[in-house]
């Protein structure tokens, strides 16, 4: 049977990093809209709640999945599954907010992304690439918070491409006069303007960077590509692969349509065509090319969706007891941890995870100690995690 095992505390020696540990990368997958725990990783067919999907079998004996995902369910032993999240936020940019940086929206503080932190504590020793990455498009991509803006991601829209990146071989000339008399201009401000010289420094050493052959994809041999999906998603996933190789130390790939008001289980599926090739390759990648002890691994979305179906066909905001996937760097593969009321898919008590102890899990499996205090500009500390690390994960 899948291991079963509820959220518990941590002992102390495990809320951070083992002295000279290599730092580790972070790979969120980013499910935008609140993907349904019924139509992804619990399914419970042939029940009053389990709408029109059925159940398939893993390579985790005792493990099922929706019959949607039957590639990832070949692939999903390299990670565990979370089945009983709790968030006290049921608003899309709210809980986005809570699951990306493991704390609830506060006043006017903005707090940092997980990968955000892990960029600040294990900052990259070589430039040439941003060390954070958001691929696809996203309402709510992770930021720096407070702090700061160099450490949001950088944002490609359009996985694959790379454009405006390089100046034309006939106006280098004109870029090089340009940058002395920014130069020039600089001088006459003492040491004022330090930021903006990092981050002209820091594009400057990214455009002439052969690491950023790394977001363009013509050198992919043909059938990988269409492994990982003919869609902006696919070749996000596969972008992140190759960043992640590169030593990029934090990506997110993000994948929308699964705000399933209406039709729920046609948006799911629409939604399965493109994740399950996607992730189910980049798994496997991950474990063939030995990444996976490097790289932590999220798949999530900011809640789940109501064991109800409404009248229109869909299924609403439900933060009570939803799904994630979690594994790699360190975090154990092939379990089941916590599980729901099969009456009613709220989180058993007994095994409810909080959305805050899956961020604090991230953070320790990254090499971060979840006990210390960030500071913000104006000198207030702050936790680094609210949560625990999940007993049943590392």
């Amino acid at each position: 049977m899948a291991a079963a095992a509820g959220a518990a505390l941590m002992p102390r020696a495990v809320l951070g990093a083992s002295a000279g540990a290599a730092p580790k990368s972070l790979l969120v997958i980013w499910l935008e809209g609140g993907p349904s725990q019924l139509e992804t990783w619990d399914p419970h067919p042939g029940t009053a709640i389990g709408g029109r999907v059925g159940a398939v079998k893993t390579r985790v004996l005792g493990l099922q999945i929706a019959d949607l995902y039957p590639r990832v369910a070949d692939q999903v032993h390299r990670l565990s599954v979370i089945r009983s999240l709790v968030s006290k936020e049921g608003d899309h940019e709210r809980g986005t907010y809570a699951v990306k940086t493991g704390h609830r929206p506060e006043g006017a503080t903005i707090h940092p992304s997980l990968g955000a932190v892990a960029c600040h504590e294990l900052p990259l020793a070589e430039r040439g690439l941003p060390p954070h990455v958001s691929l696809g498009k996203s309402q709510w991509p992770a930021r720096g918070g407070f702090l700061g803006a160099s450490l949001d991601a950088f944002r490609i829209v359009v996985p694959g491409t790379l454009e405006n990146l390089a100046p034309p071989p006939k106006v280098q000339d004109r870029q090089d006069r340009r940058l002395e008399a920014l130069r020039v201009v600089e001088a006459g401000f003492g040491a004022a303007p330090v930021r903006h010289r990092e981050a002209v420094d820091g594009a400057l050493a990214m455009m002439s960077s052969p690491k950023t052959r790394a977001f363009v994809l013509d050198d992919e041999p043909r059938a990988v590509r269409e492994a990982y999906g003919d869609h902006p998603f696919g070749r996000g996933c596969l972008v992140a692969r190759r960043l992640l190789e590169a030593g990029v130390r934090a990506v997110e790939v993000t994948l929308g349509g699964f705000d399933s008001h209406a039709a729920n289980h046609e948006a799911h599926r629409a939604a399965a065509e493109v994740l399950d090739p996607a992730l189910a390759t980049l798994l496997s990648e991950l474990g063939e090319r030995d990444l996976l002890q490097s790289t932590v691994v999220l798949v999530m979305g900011e809640f789940g969706r109501t064991p109800v179906i409404n009248v229109a066909g869909g299924r609403d905001h439900w933060p009570t007891g939803f799904s994630c996937l979690l594994g790699g760097g360190g975090i154990a593969g092939g379990r089941v941890i916590g599980q729901t009321d099969p009456s009613g898919a709220k989180a058993e008590p007994a095994s409810g995870v909080p959305v805050e102890d899956v961020a604090a899990t991230v953070l320790a499996a990254l090499g971060v100690d979840v006990r210390m205090e960030l500071e913000t500009p104006e000198g207030r500390p702050i936790p680094v995690a609210k949560g625990t690390p999940i007993r049943g994960a590392l």
